[in-house]
């Protein structure tokens, strides 16, 4: 990997989401992650989703009272729940199952769609990070609109499916209201990234060749590949470059992290 983080950007924030499961949304959150963390970027990993399974992922273990819930009400601070991974330049503020009842104590709450928002700002202004990623729940619910809130833009994996079409409609929409609100006035999407691709099928190349010709320049070059050692690594809580770091997917996310990284140069 001969790209490095050069330059100082004011903390950004990227959300990872996809209201569509089993689209390697966790899978992208984790490896873009450690992909820019080994470019020499500061990272932050945000785990809202309350499966946890970006916590497990880069090997943190799952505890109580370690994630975003006070927060997010407004009872304790974001910044005291960040933890340091076996990583370089990488940190994560991990998720739990209790995380799932926050929606019901959220939905009572006055702006309970600006939770988030108002708990990561004081991270915002810090110099901690160059990048947050934050990891959404596979819904449209308080949560992940917690998330649409806080963040700059949007980044959505999509399943080389015929079917992948369809998750990415209701998200537009809710982006819209977003901004129409006020609530997150000048959220957009930082890019369109197709997964599980397998070059060998007709399908994958229709389904890419479609997301193509609707999206345009949203849609990344790269394309993350169907194998066998993606879907290991999680198992043994890495990201794929420290599992694998020869791997056909290890390649893909390096490569997807410089990319990435210079469309937030660009827009900066």
């Amino acid at each position: 990997m001969n790209f490095h983080y050069t330059e100082v950007v004011p903390n950004r924030v990227i959300a990872v989401a996809n209201q569509k499961g089993g689209v390697g949304k966790t899978t992208t959150s984790v490896n873009l992650a450690a992909c820019l963390a080994a470019m020499e970027c500061r990272v932050l990993l945000v785990d809202m989703d309350p499966q946890a399974n970006a916590t497990s992922g880069l090997g943190v273990e799952v505890a109580e009272n370690a994630s975003a819930y006070g927060p997010l009400l407004g009872e304790e601070a974001l910044q005291d729940k960040i933890q340091k991974t076996n990583y370089p330049n990488l940190w994560i503020i991990p998720s739990e199952v209790d995380l799932c009842g926050v929606e019901i104590e959220l939905a009572r709450t006055e702006k309970h769609l600006l939770r988030f928002q108002l708990a990561l700002d004081p991270l915002r202004q810090s110099e901690g990070f160059d990048l947050i990623l934050v990891d959404c729940p596979p819904s449209l619910g308080i949560l992940t609109l917690n998330a649409f809130a806080g963040a700059d833009w949007l980044l959505i994996p999509l399943q080389c499916e015929y079917y992948s079409l369809e998750g990415i409609t209701m998200i537009h929409r809710i982006l819209s209201q977003l901004r129409e609100t006020g609530t997150s006035p000048n959220l957009g999407i930082i890019g369109v990234m197709m997964t599980m691709f397998d070059g060998r099928t007709k399908l994958s190349q229709q389904v890419l060749q479609e997301v193509r010709q609707h999206f345009h320049d949203l849609v990344f070059e790269t394309v993350i590949p169907r194998t066998t050692r993606l879907a290991e690594a999680p198992s043994f809580g890495q990201p794929i470059i420290y599992y694998d770091k020869y791997s056909a997917g290890a390649a893909a996310y390096e490569v997807l992290a410089e990319e990435l990284w210079q469309r937030i140069q660009n827009y900066t």
